[in-house]
């Protein structure tokens, strides 16, 4: 079983990897050792996705094992402006830039304590080997990206009624995961499902570049421990109009805190 995240680390404010002494085979093999410690809690979510038995608990769990096993190998995690998002006010859009695979799971991580949520993601992800036992079982919007208009009514349609029902919406705005924030790339997806269910959008900026995109296998890059992981949560924004105003806020505070955290390396 994974060890749980201390719920009230993060439920009462912010978080921050605290001073820990590694054992010798984790520092010295990181990225053999994050890579064992996350595909354990990939296989064990997916046989439970496939029996059916992925309960929402248990999928917490599992992203919990992938936070900690970012943090056995050396890495830092660092959560801001986490207790902006009162679970009071559920549900939200949740719109952040897409960096890495890590997210995902971390999201699933910080998010659970404080109420249901789903992934718009894309198509590939519920075909991908192993993985897609769990994405299936989460019952995520799944996007083709072959059709942006269809893809946008299956997010408006499908988001919409989970919305209603009290799940909170995560949305990477993004045409593929980079290392940079490309404010050209971000598309207003996010903010047109926040109006049309009339709820709040919570822009997230992160940093997540610790697991790095491979060469051969996107998803299969380097572990580089050197690197912070940055989570920071702005104020719930409600959209007012058509919404470019608060897409324009939410573009600039994600490039902002991108920028710092990178020029701080």
């Amino acid at each position: 079983m994974s060890e749980r995240l201390d719920v009230l680390d993060i439920a009462q404010g912010d978080y921050r990897t605290p001073p820990r002494n590694l054992k010798w085979y984790d520092k010295t093999f990181p990225a053999l050792r994050f890579y064992q410690l996350v595909l354990r809690e990939v296989f064990i979510g997916a046989r439970n996705g496939k029996r059916g038995q992925l309960t929402t608990e248990k999928y917490y769990l599992n992203a919990v094992g992938v936070f900690r096993a970012v943090e056995r190998v050396g890495g830092c995690i660092e959560v801001t402006g986490y207790d902006q998002v009162p679970a009071e006010g559920w549900p939200y859009v949740f719109v952040a830039n897409h960096m890495s695979v890590l997210e995902t799971f971390l999201f699933a991580a910080l998010i659970h304590p404080k109420g249901e949520h789903a992934f718009v993601v894309k198509k590939s992800l519920v075909e991908y080997p192993v993985f897609k036992h769990i994405m299936r079982a989460r019952d995520p919007i799944v996007v083709g990206r072959e059709n942006p208009r269809e893809d946008l009514t299956a997010v408006l349609t499908q988001g919409t009624e989970k919305l209603k029902a009290g799940i909170s919406m995560i949305i990477f705005p993004q045409r593929t995961r980079t290392a940079r924030f490309e404010p050209d790339q971000f598309n207003t997806i996010g903010i047109k499902l926040a109006r049309r269910a009339g709820v709040p959008v919570v822009p997230v900026a992160l940093k997540t570049d610790f697991w790095g995109q491979g060469k051969l296998v996107k998803d299969f890059g380097g572990v580089f421990p050197e690197k912070k992981v940055h989570f920071h949560f702005g104020a719930p924004i409600e959209i007012k109009g058509r919404g470019q105003q608060e897409h324009e806020q939410i573009v600039h505070f994600i490039g902002e805190h991108v920028q710092k955290w990178q020029a701080e390396e």
